[in-house]
């Protein structure tokens, strides 16, 4: 039997068990983390409210927060209340809870497709994805090879990221950094027509790379940390159809980042130039020690 791709993967990690009417159950796997990652719990959570709607409407938003850092290994349960059925909106909450404490919470609002005003912010002139490299491969070519943490996490991941601008590896190259960012990203093989499926693997994705904003004036992304950090909370406005195992640009900056906070905010924009996600984020920086 051949392995199954990145993308098969992650498909099979947002293929929640369900256990009652309006319960479920998520995988997460045992990696050497500190913390489960957040993507992971908004995209397990935002299922579990998609698969208590007719599918009939698309996710139009959702808004989350980050309580308790969750633990690798351990299965998280996702228990969903239906709070409205309306005309034009379905909404609903989702409580995460592992080993019997609520670790993440979710409002996801469903809306049924209609037509209105039209208008978007243009997609940035940036480089083709196929011209830059794979951050794996940028990472190799800095550092001689991948850290073993660095390796293990490459051949998991499950989506294929590139930067639209060089990384920067000394702390002199930052001086005068403004605090933005931008990535190419795509699944790693078919994610399947599920479009809530797509959904919740670009909801996965959002939270991959959205603080690096925040970082970037502060010190380089792939160096040693200064700083812990760690997902607050979570927006995401789904504006247009899309799927996930194609490229699509993220575009982050950060306006602000004060008391130990950061706030990051991006914009999610398909090949053909259509903006199709608006994501908020706040994250905490705490510095580190030595």
């Amino acid at each position: 039997m051949t392995a199954p791709s990145p993308a098969e993967r992650l498909v099979d990690l947002l293929g929640l068990e369900r256990i009652d009417h309006n319960i479920f159950r998520g995988q997460s796997p045992d990696e050497s983390l500190q913390r489960v990652f957040g993507g992971q719990v908004a995209g397990q959570a935002l299922i579990a409210a998609g698969r208590t709607t007719d599918g009939e409407r698309p996710v139009h938003s959702l808004h989350a927060y980050f309580l308790r850092p969750g633990r690798p290994g351990v299965p998280i349960v996702y228990q969903v209340e239906r709070v409205r059925d309306g005309r034009s909106f379905t909404t609903r909450r989702v409580v995460a809870v592992q080993q019997g404490r609520t670790i993440f919470n979710l409002t996801a609002s469903f809306h049924q497709p209609e037509s209105g005003i039209e208008h978007q912010v243009p997609m940035p002139r940036v480089p083709d994805p196929e011209s830059l490299p794979k951050l794996a491969d940028e990472i190799r070519e800095h550092l001689g090879a991948l850290p073993e943490r660095l390796e293990r996490m490459a051949r998991r991941q499950a989506f294929d990221i590139r930067y639209v601008e060089r990384l920067r590896w000394d702390a002199r190259e930052l001086t005068d950094a403004e605090p933005r960012s931008g990535v190419w990203m795509r699944a790693i093989g078919s994610l399947g027509d599920d479009p809530l499926v797509h959904t919740c693997a670009l909801t996965y994705a959002s939270d991959m790379t959205l603080l690096d904003a925040v970082r970037i004036p502060v010190e380089p992304l792939w160096g040693r940390r200064g700083f812990d950090m760690a997902s607050l909370d979570h927006a995401m406005w789904f504006h247009r159809q899309f799927r996930a195992d194609e490229w699509f640009l993220y575009q982050q900056e950060s306006p602000i980042a004060t008391g130990a906070r950061g706030l990051a905010r991006g914009q999610i924009y398909d090949r053909e130039g259509n903006l199709i996600v608006s994501v908020m984020q706040e994250g905490l920086f705490r510095k580190l020690d030595g």
